[in-house]
């Protein structure tokens, strides 16, 4: 397998395409971030849940920013598609793993959470596939529905904001009695 272009670039579709697996391959590495091997032993410092997963995303976000940009950059601009969309996609892809890793911290005790969140995530870019482009996620440029498909992954970035937002903090304790 070949990391470079073919002599002839493919369309504007098959640019979208190849643009939303390393959207997929980047938000899987993403599901990683919140693995903590430590995690039973850094609960009990004083610095929150939060602040610890802030400061996280705070060092990758430039990072994953710039790959991004370097991404865009290397594909031709005959099979570039439109940045815009492109990049709402590949933010919903990656604010979702992070939400699915958020989650799993969030809701169970295991300390490295990324390999069930990557395939969750994973699983869920299948599911998308598998939908009909007409009320799914995956459609194309030309295609009439392409700016209500704009408006879904708008929703999941939403979405996906949020449910990270609320899984982030320490889960309530129980009072003994």
């Amino acid at each position: 397998m070949s990391t470079r272009w073919p002599a002839e670039a493919p369309g504007e579709e098959g640019g979208l395409m190849l643009l939303r697996l390393i959207a997929l391959t980047g938000a899987v590495g993403l599901a990683f971030l919140l693995d903590d091997p430590a995690r039973h032993t850094t609960a009990t410092t004083p610095l929150g849940r939060p602040l610890r997963a802030g400061l996280r995303l705070a060092l990758a976000v430039p990072l994953v920013a710039l790959w991004w940009a370097a991404v865009l950059l290397v594909v031709p601009e005959s099979a570039r598609p439109p940045l815009g969309p492109v990049t709402l996609e590949a933010a919903a892809t990656a604010v979702a793993a992070v939400a699915l890793a958020s989650a799993a911290v969030r809701f169970s005790d295991r300390a490295e959470v990324g390999k069930g969140a990557a395939l969750w995530l994973v699983g869920a870019a299948v599911l998308t596939v598998l939908v009909p482009a007409r009320w799914g996620l995956s459609t194309l440029p030309g295609q009439p529905w392409w700016e209500e498909t704009q408006l879904r992954w708008a929703a999941v970035l939403a979405v996906t904001l949020a449910a990270t937002a609320l899984c982030t903090p320490e889960p309530l304790r129980r009072r003994s009695r």
